[in-house]
């Protein structure tokens, strides 16, 4: 009897174990299809919502939309935003499918997962918003040098649509905390790099031709000989 209990014992605790194991397993299961029809709906109400706000039209005018069709796709940014969406709602599900099945490695890099999404939808907003001021912001600049009579304004147009861009991409990327820091350094130390480069090729080589243009934006009044 005393070798047979040896022998069964192993089967015992398998037993044992598979019990405790199907239970929580098929829990979740159920949470894991749960979470992937609610992700469905909220995907498809979160399109919905930002297109009944005109969200798109935004998008459209930012340049945001065409830049992702130049990538090869047919979706816009609200299709973007709510593909996070219902990534999110998926990754909650199976953060909380992996906490009943008591696998805490997995449920940490899950969690890690869940808090960057938000971050990612925020920065995808700055960069909406930025990409929209920015155009407003050349669009203005060239405005005023029509109006002034400025025959280089599309060139200052771009050069302040483009500055502003560098600003909120920094913006973006400083919110997403990604490398510490790294990231935001070394692109302030190109954007640095650029600006005292074209400033000394324009201050050096082209004293003349800078001249020529502060005189022809900002003519000096001459005295009345009489």
């Amino acid at each position: 009897m005393n070798t047979f209990d040896v022998v069964l014992e192993p089967l015992r605790t398998l037993l044992q174990q598979v019990g405790w194991f199907a239970p929580r397993l098929l829990v979740a299961l159920g949470v894991l299809v749960i979470g992937w029809l609610l992700a469905k709906a909220f995907r498809l109400g979160v399109v919905k919502a930002l297109r009944a706000m005109n969200f798109h039209v935004l998008t459209e005018r930012a340049g945001i939309d065409s830049f992702l069709q130049q990538g090869g796709t047919d979706k816009d940014t609200a299709d973007f935003l709510g593909l996070l969406a219902y990534a999110l709602v998926i990754l909650a599900a199976l953060f909380v499918a992996f906490s009943g099945l008591g696998l805490t490695q997995v449920t940490d890099l899950l969690g890690r997962a869940i808090l960057f999404v938000p971050r990612l939808l925020v920065a995808i907003l700055v960069l909406v918003l930025g990409s929209y001021f920015a155009r407003f912001a050349g669009n203005a600049v060239r405005s005023y040098c029509r109006s002034a009579s400025i025959s280089d304004g599309e060139v200052l147009g771009r050069l302040m649509q483009y500055g502003v861009m560098a600003f909120v991409i920094l913006l973006a990327v400083d919110h997403l905390d990604i490398g510490g820091g790294l990231i935001q350094k070394t692109f302030l130390i190109l954007l640095g790099g650029v600006v005292v480069a074209l400033a000394l090729a324009f201050g050096i080589g082209g004293r003349d031709r800078a001249a020529a243009l502060i005189e022809r934006w900002f003519p000096r009044e001459h005295d009345d000989p009489r």
